[in-house]
């Protein structure tokens, strides 16, 4: 009888292996998850900021005194494309936060880098200037038109983080030396 019993006994022990085996097969199929995720790189961006401060036609925007938990991720100036101005952060909670400025017709500039967010009727005073708010489905954004460019600040981050980017920015030309 004792023969029986340890064969059955085994038998179960197999059976619930088995079932743990497809319950953990399953966890892994159906939770999501991306094994080959890297970490997003840190972007030095001086030598673009430099570049794009003595060839834009305005003022361009940069961030100054903003803590190193904010990684610049992407950076690029296009003066053949309305003398666009893109850099992007990732703010310390992983959230994206991007600054454009460009010379383009406002009102489609502003939809482009909003990603189709649709202005408010809040206005904000940050750091001297008056910033529009905009609300959309895939980024808020605070929106600043001056003579010349238009500036966006926006992305997934809140309004703060946004709010805080914006009154990190420093507006600045650097006039090109004529050596004699």
């Amino acid at each position: 009888m004792a023969g029986r019993n340890g064969k059955q006994t085994v038998r179960n022990m197999l059976l619930s292996m088995a079932v743990i085996g497809i319950v953990v097969a399953g966890i892994y199929v159906f939770i999501p998850h991306d094994d080959s995720k890297k970490p997003v790189k840190r972007v030095p961006y001086d030598v673009e900021l430099l570049t794009a401060r003595r060839a834009a036609p305005y003022p361009v925007a940069a961030p100054q005194g903003l803590p190193k938990s904010w990684k610049p991720t992407s950076v690029r100036y296009n003066g053949e494309n309305h003398d666009s101005w893109h850099l992007g952060f990732l703010d310390p909670a992983g959230e994206y936060v991007v600054i454009k400025q460009s010379t383009a017709k406002p009102a489609e500039f502003i939809e482009s880098a909003t990603q189709e967010a649709r202005k408010t009727d809040r206005a904000e005073k940050i750091a001297g200037r008056t910033w529009q708010r905009y609300e959309g489905t895939r980024y808020d954004a605070l929106v600043l038109r001056e003579k010349g460019a238009t500036t966006v600040v926006a992305g997934t981050a809140g309004f703060g983080r946004l709010t805080a980017m914006a009154e990190s920015l420093e507006m600045k030309r650097t006039p090109i030396r004529a050596d004699t």
